[in-house]
C-alpha cells in the first residue's frame, strides 16, 4: 500500500454531499418529526406526561375528543418507532460510508457521543421529554451489530422485541409510581410548570427523571429492535435501490399494516404492544413505494427538507414550545384544550417547514446538523451550498 493510501484512511471524512442523501428517508424524517411534535405537545407539553396513567374523563368537546383519538390511534409511538427505524437506518448508511477510512467503528462512536452531548443539553437545559440521550446510548449499544450479518441481524431483531413484549411481566427496577404518588405529582407539576422561573422548572424537571426511568426501561428493547430493523433495511437495499423492489416494498407494506390492524383490534394487550411497530413500517414502505412515481414524490417533497433539518427542528419545537407553556414564558401549561393545541402545533410545523425549505436554499445543513458533523469529524463542515 502507497503511503497517499496510508494517509487517506487515517484522514478525516467529511459530510454526506447534499446531492447524494435519499429523498425518500429525509421525507419519512419529516413526515416522523411531524408526529413526534403533536405527540410531544398534546401529551407532554400541554398537560404532564404522568396525567395520562390516571383515569382521564372523556373530553367534552366532540373536536377535541377526535383530536385525542388522532393522536392515540395514529400517532403515538407510531411516529417514534418511525423514528427509530430511520435512525438505525442511517446509521447502516453513515457505516457503509465511513468504511472507506477503515475506522467506521470510530467515527460512528464519536457520532454518538456528540449527540449524547446534545442530548444531556436538551434533557437538563431545556426539556425532559428527550430522546437524543436514549437513542445515544441505544446507538452505542448496537453498534457491534453494524459488522453482523444479515441473518444475525434478523435473529436480533426478533430476541429485541420478544423482550419487549415480555418485558411487562418481569419485575422492573426502579417500580413504576403508584397511583396516588402520580395523582400528587401531577398536581404539583401543574403549578410549578405553569408559574416558576426557568431555574424552578429545570429543578423540577431534573426531579421528575428517576420516576420517567422505567419508561425508558421499558421502551429500550423496542428501540433497539427498531434500529436493528433500520441498519437490515438498509443492508436489504430496499432504500438505497427502490425501484428494483416496488413489488417486494408495496407488499411487506400491505402485510405489515393488515397484522397491525388485527394485533391491534385483538384483545392481546402484550402482542398488541408490537402493532405500532408493525403499522409505522407499513407507513414506511407505503411513502417509499408512492415516492417512486413522480407525481406523488413531488407531493411529498416538501417534507424532505423539513427531514434533512430534523435535529434543528426537535430542538427548536422544546424551546418554542416551553416559552408558550412553561411559567418563564407565557405560562399555558395545564390551560389549554387539545384542539387548539394541535392547531399550534400544525402552525408550528408548517412554519418550519417553509422556513427549512429557505434555509437550505443557500446552505446544505441545519445549525445543529452542522455543529454535530463539525464536532463529529473534528474540523469545520463547509456550511454554505456552492452554486
Amino acid at each position: 500500500m502507497k503511503n497517499e493510501d496510508i494517509g487517506d484512511l487515517h484522514r478525516a471524512p467529511a459530510a454526506t454531499a447534499t446531492d447524494r442523501r435519499v429523498d425518500s428517508i429525509d421525507i419519512l424524517r419529516g413526515l416522523a418529526l411531524f408526529g413526534v411534535l403533536i405527540v410531544n405537545l398534546v401529551t407532554e407539553f400541554r398537560v404532564s406526561i404522568f396525567a395520562q396513567f390516571l383515569p382521564q374523563p372523556p373530553e367534552a368537546d366532540p373536536i377535541d375528543r377526535a383530536v385525542m383519538h388522532v393522536v392515540r390511534y395514529a400517532l403515538e409511538l407510531k411516529a417514534f418507532a418511525l423514528f427509530s427505524f430511520l435512525f438505525g437506518l442511517g446509521m447502516a448508511m453513515q457505516f457503509e460510508r465511513l468504511s472507506a477510512t477503515a475506522r467506521p467503528h470510530y467515527w460512528l462512536t464519536r457520532r454518538l457521543l456528540v449527540l449524547l452531548g446534545f442530548g444531556l443539553i436538551h434533557l437538563l437545559l431545556i426539556w425532559n421529554g428527550d430522546i437524543l440521550t436514549e437513542y445515544a446510548v441505544a446507538g452505542l449499544m448496537v453498534l457491534p451489530l453494524l459488522y453482523a450479518s444479515r441473518k444475525l441481524l434478523g435473529l436480533a431483531a426478533i430476541a429485541l422485541f420478544a423482550l419487549y413484549v415480555a418485558l411487562p411481566a418481569l419485575p422492573l427496577s426502579p417500580a413504576w409510581p403508584d397511583p396516588l404518588w402520580i395523582e400528587r405529582h401531577v398536581e404539583q407539576a401543574n403549578q410549578v410548570y405553569r408559574s416558576s422561573n426557568w431555574l424552578q422548572v429545570m429543578r423540577f424537571s431534573v426531579h421528575e427523571l428517576p420516576s420517567l426511568l422505567p419508561l425508558h426501561v421499558y421502551i429500550l428493547p423496542r428501540t433497539l429492535g427498531l434500529f436493528v430493523l433500520g441498519m437490515l433495511a438498509w443492508r436489504s437495499g430496499v432504500f438505497g435501490w427502490p425501484a428494483l423492489h416496488r413489488a417486494k416494498i408495496l407488499a411487506l407494506a400491505g402485510l405489515l399494516g393488515a397484522i397491525g390492524l388485527v394485533v391491534s383490534a385483538s384483545e392481546h394487550g402484550t402482542l398488541a404492544n408490537l402493532a405500532p411497530v408493525c403499522l409505522a413500517l407499513a407507513f414506511a414502505g407505503t411513502v417509499l413505494f408512492a415516492a417512486g412515481f413522480k407525481p406523488a414524490l413531488n407531493l411529498l417533497r416538501p417534507f424532505a427538507d423539513i427531514g434533512r433539518m430534523a435535529f434543528t427542528n426537535y430542538i427548536a419545537q422544546s424551546i418554542i414550545f416551553g416559552l408558550i407553556f412553561f411559567g418563564y414564558g407565557l405560562g399555558q401549561f395545564g390551560r389549554l384544550r387539545a384542539t387548539p393545541v394541535f392547531v399550534l402545533g400544525l402552525a408550528v410545523y408548517m412554519a418550519q417547514a417553509w422556513l427549512s425549505r429557505v434555509w437550505l436554499r443557500h446552505y446544505r445543513f441545519g445549525p445543529i446538523e452542522w455543529a454535530w458533523r463539525t464536532l463529529m469529524y473534528g474540523r469545520r463542515q463547509a456550511m454554505k451550498r456552492r452554486r
